[in-house]
């Protein structure tokens, strides 16, 4: 009683050609190929759309959240309209640890985000939450195509509406091999949640202005 949504967006390699293939064999596959790259946040907020169960979720591709952990949202989900996975709560495991330099960028990543926003959530980038389809055809149609600040986006139109929220433990396995540039990035996901700051302030025409003029420029 259940499906799984793969959204491919400006994937380069066999991706699709696989998901294909293992869709013929099962009927809770199905998928959606974006030519262009849109994004964690393009995609999902694709895949909120198209979907349609009670409880709707979304989880990264790299396996650091196993199919068994994830089901420990659908367990623990009760009376809240959405469970997040949290790597920086007593009880949760991560392994193996990540670097000094990620999980300083991620505290003071977070640590921003609750000054903003006022949202009391510890790690709101884990990929991994689960919602009540009221509430995400609730937020869908107000949420950007955010690159860094997708889930913040997610989490404070939830608050916005009302919707009650919960962070629980997780394990969490650290994919490597990851090429991510930390200094580059966390300056990245800076610009992003002040520009999401921004949006939901009488501050908004800024934005505005800016991507007017990227848009004549390009």
């Amino acid at each position: 009683d259940f499906e799984i949504l793969v959204v491919a967006n400006g994937c380069k390699d066999n991706t699709i050609e696989v998901v294909k293939k293992v869709a013929k064999k099962h009927k809770q596959i199905k998928y959606k190929d974006i030519k262009e790259a849109v994004g964690k946040g393009g995609a999902v907020i694709d895949g909120f759309k198209l979907v349609n169960g009670e409880l709707i979720g979304f989880v990264d591709a790299d396996n650091s959240t196993s199919a068994e952990v994830f089901y420990d949202l659908v367990k623990k989900i009760n009376g809240y309209d959405c469970v997040i996975a949290s790597r920086w709560i007593e009880g949760a495991i991560v392994k193996p640890k990540q670097p000094l330099s990620r999980r300083i960028a991620s505290r003071g990543f977070n640590t921003l985000v609750r000054m903003l926003f006022g949202i009391n959530v510890n790690d709101s980038q884990c990929g991994a939450k689960l919602l009540k389809r009221n509430a995400v055809k609730t937020v869908v149609n107000e949420l950007g195509i955010t690159r860094w600040a997708f889930d913040v986006d997610l989490l404070y139109n939830l608050k916005r509406k009302g919707f009650k929220s919960v962070e629980i433990p997780t394990y969490w396995s650290d994919a490597g091999g990851s090429k991510l540039n930390v200094v580059r990035t966390s300056f990245e996901m800076f610009l992003a949640i002040i520009r999401l700051r921004l949006i939901y302030s009488p501050f908004k025409f800024i934005v505005n202005l800016y991507d007017g003029i990227s848009e004549r420029l390009r």
